[in-house]
């Protein structure tokens, strides 16, 4: 595997990691990436944006110092999410359900696709608060083969918090 990580995405006996960059290769494929290099900027702005979001929640989940985390916990849930939540909501009004460009994308999909790990660790639906957030949800699950997939996939149990070692740059899996 490139670079020892998960996912890898495999075309053609040819290996590539990064599940932004398989995700964002996949919409072009599906034609999910915008109509032009404005409309696709959109979508990678949005989805660059939740990454910021992720290491907000990452910062805090996966720190094993019990005192620093409980330190981080107020901030995390009473400012730093309701500050990107409500952007993202008001961006998903903005865009008719959608987080860019009035229809459905490639980051769409990404946002709720990681929605239930992000849920999980902050431990509480974002999706009861944030109405437009809702709708943004309803719109990608609604998708035929989306929907399909959601109800036959392996249920699992996650997050996992594993200490910081485990997650040390270069270490083979």
């Amino acid at each position: 595997m490139p670079f020892g990580k998960v996912p890898v995405l495999e075309i053609d006996g040819k290996q590539v990691h990064q599940s932004t960059a398989i995700s964002r290769y996949l919409g072009k494929q599906a034609k999910l990436a915008g109509r032009n290099d404005w409309e696709a900027l959109q979508i990678d702005v949005a989805v660059d944006t939740l990454h910021d979001m992720r290491q907000a929640i990452a910062d805090y989940w996966y720190d094993d110092n019990v005192e620093l985390r409980a330190k981080k916990h107020g901030p995390l849930i009473n400012e730093i999410l309701p500050f990107y939540l409500r952007k993202f909501d008001e961006l998903v009004k903005e865009n008719n359900g959608y987080l860019a460009n009035g229809e459905l994308s490639w980051g769409d999909i990404y946002f709720v696709g990681v929605s239930d790990y992000l849920i999980k660790m902050i431990e509480f639906d974002f999706y009861e608060k944030y109405e437009n957030l809702k709708h943004l949800k309803e719109n990608v699950l609604s998708q035929p083969k989306i929907q399909e997939w959601v109800n036959k996939r392996p249920k699992i149990d996650f997050p996992v918090r594993l200490p910081p070692s485990y997650y040390s740059y270069g270490k083979s899996f």
